[in-house]
């Protein structure tokens, strides 16, 4: 007999097991009214992701986590549930926890089943809280109207031998539990990056087809802090063809039938494999960019409480960009762009930045800043003066810094004077990486939306932008069009307000440069017997080639620092700079050059 199985692919917030548990209730409640026969949540539901330090600080939330697992039971008579949930160790030995899954039958609690493989990546730290537990073949698969069903949890069924060339553990639990069942189900909580889905969905895929069996992946969605989860649940066949999915990243519920399967929901694109080789062709990949990052937006703002938005428009591509982000995910009303000429400010930049709020229909304001600015550098000065310490600079960023920071002060000032406003940090991932950007200033906001996005991409994306939005050509040309600068500083050699290439090196150059460190965890001395794209297009002596590798590894050591009290975004890339992931010490001294 087929079975009805509710996929309940939720958003959960971390450590708030009342709000969870109350999600779960609604949906138990929702799966019975559909008469289904079992409804399945995403891994750790209860708890949420990431851990952090939650279960350390607040071991009490694990009781919360039981008594609400005997509240779903009470309400579960009609209908069986599997949901993630921690389980306290009451052995002696080992971590106090376990990452399990409960399964509710008939009203009752039949048993537990706990996950074996635990991730010690930044994303879950599974390892520092909760003890591996020992295979069970039998406890694992529960039989439900003549079908038997394997559960594995997560990374439990992301360790094939055969499918991966290296494996991170030396047990293959899928070959263990597949052969026994006529379905998988796998409650899983995985974060979108470029390219994962189309790992996981392979791997699914021949899973499905090598043990003939149907496999039931149910994912989470939303997002949290840094972390976008994927949601895209999804049923297969014993042939490895999708018959059911459900929405990308948004919450949604699909019923399945465990022979035929059920309604396929589109996908964005973004679900192609990218090719493990540098390009500047990031198409495939945009749609799953915009929509990973409008969901970041929108789980930070409502989980924490904020409404608005405001952030400073330059008439430059990150700021466009983010506004344009903000404007689809919060509305209009709730964004105001403020722009802020200094006396180099370029007419252009101006004009650009009124066209784009006057385009997106957001709220906006030109506040100068450019008596701030002669203030604080007469009284600047006038200290410094009569400061008998050592010897100055010869060249100074203080004009430059005293710019940045007189914005960001004015954002501040805006974000405290009306509720639920926070301001937004407009770094990109390629500036960060070099530590172009300054600290108290365009690096200060509560979130950062571009965090994890190169500058090239960025190009791309804001071409997407307004190609594809119900606002076309939202983003006026001359913002794609013009080299990206800060505006802060003027170019000695040509007059004109310095160029950010002309500060660092070309984007194009510089984004393959991360592209190789982050892939092929390449040295200085990989990279300069290497020919790039850019190089391709326009030649470049190895001398000037050698110059700019240096000149990376020097400014991306030099910032290490700004990383650390850098503003939470969004990971986007299969690799990130962003500070939830990437840790180097700041004291490291590192031979880049790989000798």
């Amino acid at each position: 007999m087929a079975n009805k199985i509710y996929i309940a692919q939720l958003d959960s917030i971390p450590g708030n097991i009342e709000h969870n548990k109350n999600r779960a209730v609604e949906e138990v409640k929702n799966a019975i009214r559909k008469k289904a026969d079992l409804i399945v949540f995403p891994e750790l539901f209860l708890l949420g992701y990431p851990l952090g330090t939650v279960l350390e600080k607040y071991p009490y939330i694990v009781n919360q986590c039981h008594c609400a697992i005997e509240e779903i039971a009470r309400i579960s008579k009609n209908i069986a549930v599997l949901i993630g949930y921690v389980e306290k160790n009451h052995d002696k030995f080992g971590k106090p926890y376990y990452n399990s899954i409960c399964y509710i039958k008939n009203g009752s609690i039949e048993r537990t089943i706990r996950k074996t493989l635990l991730e010690s990546n930044f994303e879950k730290k599974e390892s520092s809280c909760f003890e591996s537990a020992e295979i069970d073949v039998k406890n694992r698969i529960i039989e439900l109207n003549g079908e038997k069903i394997g559960i594995l949890i997560g990374e439990d069924a992301q360790n094939d031998f055969e499918f991966f060339e290296r494996n991170l553990y030396k047990t293959d639990i899928v070959s263990t539990i597949a052969p026994h069942c006529d379905i998988l189900i796998v409650p899983s909580c995985d974060i979108s990056r470029t390219g994962k889905e189309q790992i996981i969905n392979n791997l699914m895929k021949s899973t499905a087809e090598k043990y003939k069996v149907k496999y039931i992946y149910v994912n989470q969605a939303g997002a949290n802090d840094e972390l976008v989860f994927g949601g895209m649940s999804r049923m297969y066949n014993e042939h490895g063809k999708i018959i059911a999915m459900a929405k990308a990243f948004e919450q949604d519920n699909i019923i399945v039938d465990s022979v035929l399967g059920g309604e396929i929901k589109t996908l964005p694109k973004g679900i192609e494999l990218n090719k493990n080789e540098f390009s500047f062709d990031y198409e495939s990949d945009l749609e799953r960019t915009y929509l990973a990052i409008i969901t970041a937006i929108k789980g930070y703002f409502s989980k924490n409480g904020f409404k608005r938005a405001v952030l400073g428009l330059s008439g430059g591509l990150d700021s466009s960009v983010c506004a344009v982000l903000l404007k689809d995910a919060l509305g209009k009303e709730n964004v105001l762009g403020v722009s802020m000429p200094s006396k180099i400010t370029s007419n252009e930049s101006k004009s650009d930045a009124q066209k784009l709020a006057d385009n997106l229909k957001i709220h906006y304001i030109e506040n100068p800043i450019k008596e701030t600015q002669e203030l604080l550098n007469k009284n600047f000065e006038e200290m410094f003066n009569k400061i008998n310490w050592c010897k100055r600079y010869e060249t100074s960023y203080t004009n430059d810094n005293i710019q940045a920071r007189s914005r960001a002060t004015i954002l501040w000032g805006i974000a405290n004077e009306y509720p639920e406003t926070i301001p937004i940090a407009t770094s990109d991932k390629s500036e960060s990486y070099m530590g172009y950007a300054t600290i108290n200033g365009d690096m200060s906001g509560g979130f950062a939306p571009i965090i994890d996005v190169t500058k090239t991409k960025l190009f791309a994306l804001a071409r997407w932008l307004n190609k594809n939005r119900e606002e076309k050509n939202a983003i006026p040309t001359g913002v794609i069009e013009k080299p990206p600068g800060a505006e802060l500083a003027i170019n000695s050699k040509t007059g004109k307000p310095l160029c950010a290439e002309e500060a660092l090196m070309p984007y194009e150059f510089l984004d393959e440069v991360i592209w190789r460190i982050e892939n092929y965890n390449q040295t200085i001395n990989d990279m300069i017997n290497e020919t790039f794209l850019y190089e391709k297009k326009n030649p470049i002596s190895k001398e000037q080639k050698l110059e700019w590798l240096e000149k990376f590894f020097r400014r991306m050591q030099n910032a290490l620092y700004k990383g650390y009290i850098s503003v939470p975004g969004p990971i986007i890339d299969k690799h990130s700079i962003n500070k939830a992931e990437f840790k180097q010490p700041i004291v490291s001294r590192i031979n880049y050059k790989g000798e």
